[in-house]
């Protein structure tokens, strides 16, 4: 699929260099948000570790919300 850029109003398509930059950027753009999504995914499972660990201890749920 031909891909185009606008240059002073004009469609023009990219060239083959264009085509490999904007392709190695969309690849890394995929990289960062599945890096994003995972980051968030861990953050949720190490506080409900914690959330565990601390009740274990005998904290309750108000305390653990105080921290």
């Amino acid at each position: 699929m031909a891909r185009f850029k606008i240059v002073n109003g004009v469609k023009i398509d990219l060239t083959p260099e264009e085509e490999t930059i904007r392709d190695q950027e969309e690849a890394q753009a995929a990289i960062d948000k599945q890096a994003e999504k995972d980051a968030a995914a861990k953050k949720a499972a190490d506080k409900a570790s914690a959330d565990v660990k601390l009740k274990a201890l005998g904290l309750t749920d108000d305390e653990i919300a105080a921290l």
